[in-house]
């Protein structure tokens, strides 16, 4: 299996490594600021958490409208205008006195734009790894990166707010994100874009409609939305669940992460990796069932932990996608993944917060994790009935597991 060590070796893997790094450090401690922000400003759990993942949401109507882009435009000039774009909008919502409305609005802006970020950049890592097998322990590494940043940026951005306040936390994310920008201008070519013509919104819906009209594939990004975007609902419930160690919980479930990308993509040997996603994503939601009994900042902690192991399904469904996708789709098949997840993401913080809002944090979380392990459960049925039958989904299924 590749190395890690190796993949540093690939033209311009190192500069779209590090620009990435930044961007992730600045959602990181910008999310966890706004996250704070707006409870503060409102002690409403359904506000606090849709601050933080609502803009995901917005990513629906990126997927439907922009995605298109991520084949069509140049990489790096994009990649770039993106950074600029949300260095804009994260001091924007740092102003005082910027009503909550406001914020809200800007920061759904800002899930706007990412929409076309994840298929632009995971395309262009799609395209340096191409051809040599190297693309999962790639992403793999990334997914680490993000991991390790998200532990450091939570634990550090959890200090920072409580020391100075979440406005200069955010103007700091600012930065990171324009650090972002100039690191992909010094260190990426200049390539060509991977597919010819206009990007435009009938263009995104035809190619949308060419990937989700497979069975195979619909199914795998099903199990890359749903059950992933219910379990961050949990995560959106941090801060009301414990409002002065959030960015502990947020930590240790970024460690967990980390432990779980590590594995599946370092560690497992292609025939078992195949066979884990059900597995995975049935850990990701189930220690979260405990939290309806309200534990201690400590076992809530091991929870969240233990239960992010569980993200590194995402490493094995992104495999199968690949396998079932065309090569000059593929910028915009990670996109729609991206894009949908986020989209996902959202809304399971948004149906989380609301539950939260009537009840608890606590019980919030515990019927959030039901309803993922409900659907886990229904896709992991569809799929065994697709492969018992022979259709075209088992044997696409099948052929990832070489």
């Amino acid at each position: 299996m590749t190395g890690y060590r190796q993949l540093f070796r690939t033209p311009e893997f190192t500069p779209l490594f590090l620009s990435s790094a930044a961007h992730t450090a600045a959602q990181t401690v910008s999310g966890l600021a706004l996250g704070t922000l707006v409870f503060q400003a409102t002690d409403s759990p359904l506000l606090s958490a849709v601050s933080m993942f609502g803009p995901s949401l917005a990513q629906a109507v990126g997927a439907t409208l922009l995605l298109s882009g991520a084949d069509r435009l140049a990489p790096r000039a994009t990649l770039i205008g993106l950074s600029l774009a949300f260095a804009v909008t994260t001091a924007a919502v740092a102003l005082p006195g910027l009503p909550v409305r406001a914020v809200l609005a800007v920061v759904l802006l800002g899930g706007l734009i990412a929409s076309l970020g994840g298929g632009v950049r995971w395309g262009l890592l799609n395209e340096l790894l191409s051809g040599d097998g190297t693309y999962l322990p790639g992403r793999s590494l990334f997914n680490v990166m993000s991991g390790l940043t998200q532990v450091t940026g939570y634990a550090v951005g959890g200090a920072l707010v409580t020391a100075l306040a979440p406005r200069p936390v955010l103007l700091l994310a600012a930065l990171l994100h324009t650090v972002a920008a100039a690191v992909a201008r010094l260190g990426l070519t200049a390539r060509p874009p991977r597919a010819t013509g206009r990007p435009s919104a009938a263009a995104t819906l035809r190619t949308n409609a060419a990937l989700w009209s497979s069975r195979p594939r619909r199914l795998t990004y099903l199990g890359l939305w749903v059950p992933n975007g219910l379990v961050v609902g949990c995560e959106a419930l941090f801060v009301p669940y414990a409002p002065d160690a959030a960015g502990t919980l947020f930590a240790c479930a970024a460690l967990g992460m980390l432990v779980g990308d590590v594995t599946v993509g370092r560690f497992v040997p292609p025939a078992l990796r195949a066979r884990l996603a059900t597995p995975l994503l049935l850990l990701l939601a189930t220690p979260y069932l405990l939290f309806v009994l309200r534990p201690a900042l400590p076992v809530a902690a091991g929870c969240a932990a233990l239960a992010s192991v569980g993200f590194g399904a995402s490493l094995v469904q992104q495999e199968r996608l690949m396998a079932l996708t065309p090569a000059e789709l593929g910028g915009q098949a990670l996109g729609l993944h991206s894009a949908g997840m986020g989209t996902m993401q959202g809304v399971g913080a948004a149906v989380a917060g609301t539950v939260a809002q009537l009840t608890s944090a606590a019980t919030a979380m515990t019927v959030t994790a039901l309803t993922s392990l409900a659907v886990t459960a229904g896709l992991a049925l569809a799929g065994g009935r697709a492969e018992g039958t022979g259709s075209p989904a088992g044997r696409a299924r099948s052929t990832t597991r070489g």
